[in-house]
């Protein structure tokens, strides 16, 4: 089983034309939107925090909170270390550059999310498999989507994030793994059972803390370590260009590594941020789109420019040739790739400080992860699923992901990831081929966001004046919601 899902990842679906393309699309999307990752920063940081909530929506910054919740997780801590133990330092230019490629798909596949978003059980639904039926008009294509979201999101990739939450918390508290799968699911359970209201409440409280308490971490290492910034900025741009003597023969390596941990990271162009982008409260689309593109910048060019700074500044990592074994530099033996380079890292500068700190950060990145995957899973349930039978689908579906969580947090690694591959890779495949086909929509949609801008107004969008079929919320323009009633 291990040699084949290893085979269908390099060989299939995560091959060398395959990182090339999902760079080309990125590119693609970047040029069509005029770089609307550059033009329309400003946007992106102000709309984060306007937008109220609504008996349906939840605010923009819930939005982005559950977006971050799925971002961040074990790709920031462990999927860093080991693209630059596969890739060498050029690796993290290569993420780098895959952000900034991958805010362009972000805003367009979040945009088309609140397009084609519809209101199911009282709240906003949407995502991939809504803009594929309604979009495109190809439903098996959106219910082949749903299954592999559910396949991807539920059974194959929580396991990633419970296990690295067990090997950290096993390496420095010697707590056993079952114990600790044990905690996660319960406190988990205790959250995905309150609903997607509950989710966003505890997302936009627990995700902002946990990053910014990262990123200081990382910034008191850097400056104990500020002399060696123009080295080690130097090193990342040689190894990426293959003018470094010790990492340029691994050029190869650092793209596909970079773009692949990049893409697990930031999930630009995977279709699991646009699930949160359409339950939000907005006017126009393109304003979640926009406060979605942020979100790529916050995930990768923040918190995982962290982890990589850490390593790299303390020099706490092995780098191998592309066989996978053979040292490149082995500056810390017998230390596995992932977790174990950022927890020597921080012991380098904060000793007895770096193995717990690590742990407490991987328990709170892949906890939110995971409540994240269980309310994409759900958005995709509630598609497939009729009202006479959602209630039992979605409990059905809660006991498989606690399950899946369970199971992955005592099994190893290797087999954790090379799963999570396989769901990732399935999701980016058929989420690019709709995103290509319906990019006119998006860019029909952005150019009338910034023809009302123009124009000094707050952009109200109308589907039917732009002649977008099949997007029936915003068929008549926008229909503002009722705000959700406090509970004193």
């Amino acid at each position: 089983m291990e040699a084949f899902v290893d085979w269908l990842n390099s060989s299939v679906l995560w091959s060398n034309p395959v990182i090339y393309i999902i760079l080309a699309i990125g590119l693609f999307f970047s040029i069509i939107t005029r770089f609307l990752q550059v033009r329309h920063i400003k946007d992106m940081w102000t709309l984060m925090f306007k937008g109220k909530s609504s008996e349906a929506g939840v605010s923009s910054f819930q939005a982005l909170s559950i977006a971050l919740s799925g971002r961040i997780g074990t790709g920031n801590i462990a999927g860093v270390a080991t693209a630059i133990a596969m890739g060498g330092p050029g690796a993290v230019f290569w993420m780098w550059f895959m952000a900034f490629l991958g805010a362009g798909t972000a805003f367009v596949e979040s945009t088309l999310a609140q397009i084609y978003k519809v209101k199911k059980d009282g709240v906003y639904r949407g995502g991939p498999a809504f803009y594929i039926e309604k979009g495109l008009g190809i439903k098996w294509f959106a219910v082949l989507f749903a299954f592999a979201a559910i396949l991807a999101l539920a059974i194959l990739m929580p396991g990633i994030q419970s296990n690295s939450i067990s090997v950290s918390a096993e390496n420095a508290f010697g707590i056993a793994p079952s114990l600790t799968g044990g905690i996660v699911i319960v406190l988990l359970a205790l959250i995905i059972f309150g609903g997607v209201k509950r989710i966003a409440k505890v997302a936009q409280f627990i995700v902002p803390f946990m990053a910014a308490a990262y990123i200081l971490v990382s910034l008191f290492i850097i400056v104990m370590n500020f002399t060696e910034i123009p080295s080690v900025i130097a090193l990342i741009f040689k190894s990426a260009f293959a003018a470094d003597s010790v990492f340029g023969g691994l050029i190869g390596s650092a793209i596909a590594w970079g773009v692949k941990r990049g893409v697990y990271s930031n999930e630009a162009g995977q279709g699991t941020g646009a699930h949160a982008a359409a339950a939000a409260e907005v006017s126009h689309p393109v304003k979640q789109g926009l406060v979605q593109s942020f979100s790529i910048y916050i995930d990768t060019l923040f918190v995982c420019t962290a982890t990589a700074f850490m390593i790299l500044f303390t020099g706490a990592f092995n780098t191998y040739e592309a066989d996978g074994t053979t040292p490149v530099v082995e500056n810390i033996p017998g230390v596995e790739a992932g977790a174990g380079y950022t927890q020597s890292a921080v012991e380098t500068v904060l000793p007895g400080f770096g193995a717990g700190f690590v742990a407490v950060s991987l328990f709170f990145f892949c906890f939110t992860t995971i409540m994240a995957y269980y309310y994409m899973s759900e958005t995709n349930v509630a598609y497939l699923v009729n009202e006479r039978f959602r209630k039992p689908a979605m409990f059905i579906l809660k006991i498989v992901l606690l399950v899946s969580t369970f199971y992955g947090a005592l099994r190893t690694a290797d087999l954790a990831w090379a799963f999570g591959d396989v769901g990732l890779g399935i999701m980016v495949w058929l989420n690019l081929i709709a995103i290509l086909l319906l990019s006119k929509k998006a860019i029909i949609a952005l150019k009338d966001y910034e023809a009302q801008k123009k124009q000094g107004l707050d952009p109200v969008f109308n589907s039917t004046e732009l002649g977008i079929k099949n997007a029936d919320y915003w068929e008549n323009g926008y229909k503002e919601e009722p705000e959700k009633e406090k509970v004193s």
